[in-house]
């Protein structure tokens, strides 16, 4: 079963941080998500950035909003699928992830969500 996986973090405490502490941050990030792929159960992983645009459908006629939203306190930084047997191996599996298994994580509100795949479709 597929499992996709969407890391949230805390914008106003990443922004705090001086740009060379995010470099050392990201550079040890690395190290941990590599023994995440070692175990051959993540099947795709992206890093997005946090501009965006929100489309929806609003009486009858599609509507674009720029973001993100000063609003909001978090914002997806990643999103990554594996193959699990159940959501309990899929919680293991994802905490292998840097959102949750390095110390950092906590102070700076990072997280992740884990929701089981309905549908999957790839292009040939």
């Amino acid at each position: 079963m597929k499992f996709l996986c969407l890391g949230y973090f805390d914008n106003a405490k990443m922004d705090a941080l001086p740009q060379a502490e995010i470099n050392a941050l990201m550079a040890r990030c690395g190290a941990v998500v590599e023994e995440l792929y070692a175990g051959e159960r993540v099947l795709m992983d992206a890093g997005i950035a946090t501009d965006m645009v929100s489309v929806r459908r609003t009486r009858g006629r599609i509507q674009t909003t720029d973001g993100p939203f000063t609003e909001a306190k978090e914002l997806v930084g990643g999103v990554f699928l594996i193959e699990a047997q159940d959501m309990a191996e899929a919680t293991r599996i994802a905490s292998m992830h840097p959102a949750v298994a390095m110390p950092e994580a906590e102070n700076l509100g990072w997280r992740l969500e884990i929701r089981p795949v309905h549908s999957f479709y790839v292009p040939e």
